[in-house]
């Protein structure tokens, strides 16, 4: 068996299970020709290996990401990197511009890297192992760290050589004990308007012994500044005997009054195991969690890995992994505020194409018209336009890997995301798609 077989049959699917029937409210399937156009495919070496995020774009047109491991030291021997991937005539040039050593430095970035107030690079590291094992298994790193926060800003001075390492500062480290979390997962920080973090861990949390590092459960946390140094704050914990859900693999949203919206893989009010969508909203100093959707796993899919979005009108959009009767590969939800309520709706049934638990692992995008663009773990990539109150799916291309991260669309209409491996390259690629 292949790397990436190995790695495929360690995917989603091993983590989904379960639900039922489904009303379908997509009104067309298409097929539509694009081009696919690999701009870097990974080495396992000193450019890193398996990239399990979506792309960060800046003004002028560059990407950054990371890989998972990788760096240094080759394949799974290796702690990740974050990337620069930058045009060079016809072409393009990925440069390294840190590569993570472990220990307190931190070690396996699953989740991307996004632009902060301040213009520097933040992201996260899980310090949870090799990527084969990240979803099923308790392999962690033998640092015994439970994962970062981190900074990066480039070199305050000229650089004379190519690839040149930028400044990484450690903002918050999780010690795994005292609620705090541990082993932030697949989602990207988010910012509020006072330049706060927000973000969330897979594990850890102050559940009375019934969460720890490895019994998973999971916290949202919040950094905040005071001189020169990060504060972490909990704003909620799940727990195995709460109703809020289990797991939150993905990031979270903010609207412009602050409340914090997300998703946890598991649990949930209901019984069903099949996750949950939820908003926090602050009251003074302390949160309170809603539930918006429990899902059921029946008629509206299970097991929401990837986070959401929110329009400007404060609609919410996400993905499960599983579809109706928890197989097939997904589907595609909004949730619209109504009142005090929100309003469910299942936008796409994923066709399937296999074993459940092969839906989509991140958050859709949307495009200035209001088309959704999204990844399925079982390799295509598809865009959904809204039309008369429906929505039309269209397959934009079938990849030849697992992408665990979204996409990114610019203002021409053209697609860029990473797979995790390929047919041609086991350590994985950045790619275009362009009409």
């Amino acid at each position: 068996m292949t790397r990436p077989e190995q790695r495929r049959r360690s995917g989603f699917a091993r983590l989904a299970g379960m639900a039922g029937l489904f009303i379908l409210l997509v009104t067309a399937i298409t097929a539509q020709a694009q081009t696919l156009s690999v701009l870097h495919s990974f080495s396992g070496q000193g450019d890193g290996a398996v990239p399990t995020a979506s792309l960060t774009v800046d003004r002028a047109g560059n990407f950054y990401g990371t890989t998972s491991i990788g760096g240094a030291a080759y394949g799974t021997a290796g702690y990740g990197t974050v990337f620069k991937l930058s045009r060079a005539g016809t072409g393009w040039i990925l440069n390294t511009i840190y590569t993570f050593r472990g220990g307190d430095d931190g070690a396996n970035p699953y989740a991307g890297v996004v632009f902060g107030p301040d213009g520097a690079l933040y992201g996260t590291t899980s310090n949870f192992g090799d990527p084969e094992d990240y979803r099923g298994t308790n392999h962690y790193d033998n640092s015994g760290e439970y994962g970062t926060v981190f900074r990066l800003t480039p070199p305050a001075t000229v650089c004379g050589s190519f690839s040149c390492p930028w400044i990484k500062t450690v903002l918050y480290r999780f010690t795994g004990a005292g609620g705090d979390g541990a082993y932030p997962g697949y989602g990207n920080l988010a910012f509020d308007a006072a330049g706060n973090i927000y973000g969330t861990t897979m594990s850890g949390g102050g559940d009375g012994g019934n969460c720890d590092p490895y019994n998973n459960c999971g916290v949202v946390f919040r950094l905040t500044r005071s001189g020169g140094s990060w504060t972490e704050s909990v704003l909620y914990s799940f727990s195995q005997t709460g109703n809020g859900g289990l797991i939150p693999f993905s990031g979270v949203v903010l609207d412009s009054v602050g409340n914090v919206y997300g998703t946890t893989a598991f649990g949930g009010p209901g019984g069903s195991g099949g996750g949950a969508a939820y908003q926090l909203t602050q009251s003074g100093s302390s949160w309170t969690l809603t539930v918006l959707h429990d899902f059921g796993g029946l008629n509206d899919g299970g097991n929401p890995f990837g986070g959401m979005i929110i329009d400007q009108q404060g609609n919410l959009y996400g993905t499960t992994s599983d579809g109706p009767a928890y197989n097939g590969n997904g589907t595609v939800f909004e949730l619209q505020p109504s009142g005090d309520s929100w309003t469910y709706s299942t936008l796409t049934v994923l066709p399937a194409s296999g074993d459940g638990g092969a839906g989509p692992a991140d958050a859709p995008v949307m495009d200035a018209a209001g088309n959704l663009y999204a990844t399925s773990t079982a390799g295509f990539v598809f865009k959904l336009t809204p039309s008369g109150g429906s929505w039309i799916y269209t397959d934009l291309h079938n990849l030849n890997g697992e992408p665990i991260g979204g996409v990114v669309v610019d203002a021409n209409g053209n697609l860029y995301g990473t797979t995790e491996d390929t047919s041609g390259s086991a350590w994985g690629e950045v790619w275009e798609l362009t009409p």
